[in-house]
């Protein structure tokens, strides 16, 4: 749960938390008995709690292919990421990663922590794998052979251009999201979107990783990751760690509103790709990361503390997002708000000021457009409520009455 400070200065956070509290332990208790497939959710827990509650919604059989594609492209991103692994055993092992999903037998060790746990007994996984349907294999297939062979040539290649940026893009996530759609469409729930909607989809969330853990690969032991095209941080400084660099500020801020400039393009495609959606379920798993996504986007703006350390979106307004994404009208009036926070930090001397603007106003049109947002709550609070000592005694008192209850349930 969230810090005690950040539910006082943010009091309606409160109730979202409890109830993404007891998701997650509802979640834990929903993992299979059969040990390949209690492995399979336990670590998909471990490796992303909040992907693993936005899945349970999912009906069975959809969420158990869900589940293995993201722990097969999860183990791939384990390969690619390590720069421990030389590469003339990394690229055969990306190359080839599609065959390894049908060997029980398959596993290579790797990565660290829960990612090494993942490698090590990546046969469970398999297991899984071959216990779905044959449409869902052979979609999961399909994904995990593209993008093993472009994050192979990518190993081999830097990210020179924004081409480069948004080709790299499709091939880690891009992919994923056509796969996804492949995956919905594979259930008979959904239509199969057209590609450039679905690539949209996955190039929006990763660009905002990619912006936002600038810090993280930078620093990577023992060789930097770099992400950032040449093409947008070559302007600004003369190699990519000199963002880091407190003297070089002011260039590193007008590089970063470069880059979320950059992600914005994407937007619209992926509101229109949002309403196309008819299944309740596989709606709220595609917008809650999209939500996220922007606001993140908006925190990241214009903020130094992106080469400082780590930006993210507090815990209860990461609940307040999981509560609140119902319907499209809570997208478009999570869009428009988190739009509108970006574009109160935009400094009209910014380089980018005007394109950043445009971008902005897109986004702001396609939601008034879309006629629905006055039917939902806002996510911007324009004067931070205070809280007096009967708040914090009423809070503390609620605080203690949630920690028993669940006390008792776990007891029983």
């Amino acid at each position: 749960m969230g810090s005690l400070g950040a539910i006082l200065r943010h009091p309606d956070d409160f109730y979202p938390l409890v109830k993404l509290k007891m998701a997650a332990r509802h979640a834990e208790k929903q993992i299979p008995p059969e040990p390949h497939w209690a492995f399979c959710y336990s670590m998909l827990h471990k490796v992303s709690r909040s992907f693993g509650l936005v899945i349970q919604q999912l009906g069975t059989d959809l969420r158990d292919a869900v589940c293995i594609f993201y722990l097969v492209l999860r183990a791939l991103d384990t390969v690619e990421d390590d720069t421990s692994i030389s590469t003339d055993v990394k690229v055969p092992i990306l190359i080839a990663f599609h065959h390894h999903i049908y060997d029980r037998d398959w596993h290579f060790s790797c990565g660290t922590k829960e990612y090494k746990i993942l490698m090590d007994q990546f046969h469970h996984v398999s297991t899984a794998f071959l216990e779905l349907g044959k449409n869902y294999q052979e979609a999961i297939e399909d994904i995990t052979k593209r993008m093993g062979a472009g994050m192979a040539k990518f190993i081999c290649k830097e990210v020179e251009t924004v081409d480069d940026y948004d080709e790299y893009c499709h091939y880690v996530a891009g992919l994923v999201g056509m796969g996804l759609s492949k995956l919905f469409h594979a259930s008979g729930l959904e239509d199969l979107a057209p590609e450039y909607l679905s690539n949209s989809m996955g190039l929006f969330l990763q660009k905002t990783n990619i912006i936002r853990d600038y810090l993280e690969d930078i620093n990577e032991i023992p060789k930097s990751r770099m992400f950032w095209p040449r093409q947008i941080w070559s302007k600004y400084v003369f190699k990519l760690e000199d963002l880091k660099e407190e003297d070089n500020s002011v260039k590193a801020l007008q590089c970063l509103n470069d880059m979320v400039t950059n992600a914005l393009t994407h937007v619209e495609d992926c509101l229109l790709y949002m309403s196309n959606l008819r299944d309740l379920a596989i709606f709220r798993f595609c917008a809650i990361p999209q939500i996220m996504a922007i606001g993140t986007l908006a925190l990241c703006y214009n903020n130094i503390e992106v080469f400082r350390g780590v930006v993210k979106m507090r815990r209860g307004l990461t609940a307040k997002v999981i509560d609140r994404t119902k319907t499209m009208s809570d997208v478009y009036g999570a869009f428009f708000d988190f739009s509108c926070m970006l574009e109160s930090k935009v400094d009209k001397n910014d380089p980018n000021a005007r394109k950043t603007l445009s971008r902005v106003e897109a986004i702001q049109k396609a939601c008034r457009e879309s006629g629905l947002l006055s039917k939902r709550k806002s996510y911007i609070v324009k004067n931070e409520p205070g809280y007096n000592s009967a708040t914090f005694l009423i809070l503390i008192l609620a605080l203690a009455l949630i920690f028993a209850y669940l006390s008792a349930n776990r007891d029983n």
